[in-house]
């Protein structure tokens, strides 16, 4: 009922007025800043030279966006290239020898053999054999059947690669040395680790027999998926990699193509930003940021959490286009941070949140109708995550207020579902009652945003944030963030309001029975 809640048009254009106009103004700010100190001496360590012909330089002080859109853009293209060929190739072969059958039923082998010979390649012997003794050992122990002991067994796996002195001794598997080594030997081990236990805990719950090491592989050395993922659960990989049916829906080329051509639009507009608003470079010197307004802070801890989001949507937008043109259905690109308001939704990795979700969240929590139950799901949830990220005083912090945050959203939609303020709610009507929720939404989304800052950017600068702020811009910097903030919130649970009604359309009015006229009436009673 909430959420199919009406608000008046004017009252919606008064917000969006408010909302743009303010992202602009605070953009104003961070141009000015951007272009007044692009000579400071910390700017020349990340403020690289871009457009010669335009006379502007480009921040760089991403190394992910860098590595992937500029310094091995050409690699990891020709990687996945690769990939797309191959299976180009063999589609196109396996009619004319007579093997169409055998290709559409095992399709999933021939990726798995072109990821691990790629793999090969691309990290040596030495790291193929570190991923298949801990594919083995995982393997090993999803035949024993017991979630408890693939939990103990995978989690202190992922543990030797976090911590000293397991993962150095494990990088002595890689002979060497290039620029791309760090990244692909946690990123592929770490993420063979998850998909190993998805492996070892949906065999489990097998209960006919057992799925096979050849199973295993195949899914593990899908090589979209490997160094970067995202995370696809096995048993969704299983049924659809195996799904004999390749034909398309309709207008499902036009629509990859599509997602193709906006990532590449995104990509374009990013860069673009690059080389006018520094957003990555100024929080790096704290001397710069404290002569900021509060205005300015607003919109760079905002506009880092929109980036973060668009680079994660790029990054696994490319690899799902892949991963798509393979007839797969893999995790959608998370939810924009502008659309987050409670920290139910919050995440980064859609992937790692449906793994999480599924083997830790809801096994734990069950209905999420027990409170204490609930908490101790949500622990357990970011426990595994702060191993997941790295052990590390940032991390804890992160992960304690994340946690917290989440567990307090909870208790309080609980408390107020329930009388007296449930029937205080409904007296005050469903328009009124979206005001509120907004109001608390608004609040929700800055601690959203100053939690997640201490990741992306430091611990100073989110203290930094959050005193100026909340202490020193008290009442009118304070005031006017949160109103902006609500006016957003507004728009966003409008968009979702409308979005419910195409799900859930309203039952159309059934118009009242016609009742006899008077006429008729009179003439019934003379008879």
């Amino acid at each position: 009922m909430r959420l199919k809640a009406a608000l008046p048009k004017l009252e919606l254009y008064l917000y969006a007025a408010v909302l743009y106009l303010s992202l602009l103004w605070a953009g104003t700010w961070i141009w000015d800043a951007s272009a007044d100190n692009v000579n400071r001496k910390v700017f020349k360590k990340s403020v690289k030279p871009g457009w010669h012909y335009f006379g502007r330089k480009m921040d760089v002080a991403d190394f992910e966006w860098v590595m992937w859109f500029t310094t091995f853009r050409n690699h990891i293209l020709f990687a996945l290239a690769g990939h797309v060929i191959f299976a180009k190739v063999c589609s196109l072969i396996s009619p004319r020898i007579g093997m169409d059958d055998w290709y559409c039923k095992h399709r999933s082998l021939i990726y798995g053999l072109y990821g691990g010979l790629a793999v090969l390649v691309s990290m040596g012997g030495g790291f193929l054999v570190l991923v298949l003794s801990h594919c083995f050992i995982l393997y090993s122990v999803a035949l024993v059947k017991r979630k408890w002991i693939v939990f103990v067994v995978g989690l202190a796996s992922l543990a030797t690669f976090k911590m000293e002195p397991f993962n150095t001794w494990q990088e002595g598997f890689v002979t060497g040395y290039f620029d791309l080594q760090d990244i692909l030997f946690y990123g592929g081990s770490c993420f063979t680790i998850l998909r190993c236990m998805s492996f070892a805990l949906e065999n489990c719950e097998k209960k006919d027999g057992n799925y096979t090491f050849t199973d295993l592989l195949k899914y593990n050395f899908y090589l979209p998926f490997f160094y970067f993922g995202p995370i696809q659960t096995f048993d969704q990989y299983h049924v659809q990699a195996n799904n004999p049916n390749l034909t398309r829906k309709q207008r499902e080329m036009w629509n990859i193509t599509t997602r193709a051509l906006l990532h590449l639009g995104a990509i374009l507009v990013v860069d673009v930003f690059f080389h006018y608003l520094y957003i990555l470079t100024i929080p790096n010197d704290m001397k710069l940021v404290k002569q900021l307004s509060d205005w300015s802070l607003a919109g760079l801890a905002y506009s880092n959490l929109v980036y973060d989001w668009v680079k994660a949507a790029v990054m696994f937008g490319v690899i799902n286009t892949v991963a798509r043109l393979d007839h797969l259905d893999p995790p959608q690109p998370p939810k924009c941070i502008t659309m987050l308001y409670v920290f139910a939704e919050t995440h980064f990795d859609r992937g790692i949140n449906d793994w999480l979700c599924k083997y830790v969240y809801d096994y734990i929590g069950g209905s999420h109708t027990n409170i204490f139950k609930e908490l101790v799901a949500t622990i357990c949830t970011f426990v595994v995550t702060t191993l997941w990220l790295g052990p590390c005083e940032l991390v804890y912090i992160w992960s304690f207020f994340n946690c917290f945050g989440l567990n307090l959203e909870l208790w309080v939609d609980k408390i107020f579902s329930i009388p007296p303020f449930s029937n205080i709610e409904y007296a005050i009507g469903e328009a009124m009652s979206r005001r509120i929720r907004a109001v608390f939404g608004a609040l929700n989304f800055w601690t959203i945003i100053l939690y997640n800052i201490l990741a992306l950017n430091s611990l100073e600068f989110a203290k930094l944030v959050g005193k100026r702020l909340i202490v020193q811009g008290f009442p009118l910097s304070t005031l006017s963030v949160l109103f902006v903030t609500y006016c957003g919130v507004q728009l966003v649970k409008e968009r979702e309001r409308k979005q419910a009604l195409l799900d859930d359309p309203e039952p159309a009015a059934v118009p009242p029975a016609p009742q006899d006229m008077p006429e008729e009436v009179g003439k019934k009673k003379a008879e």
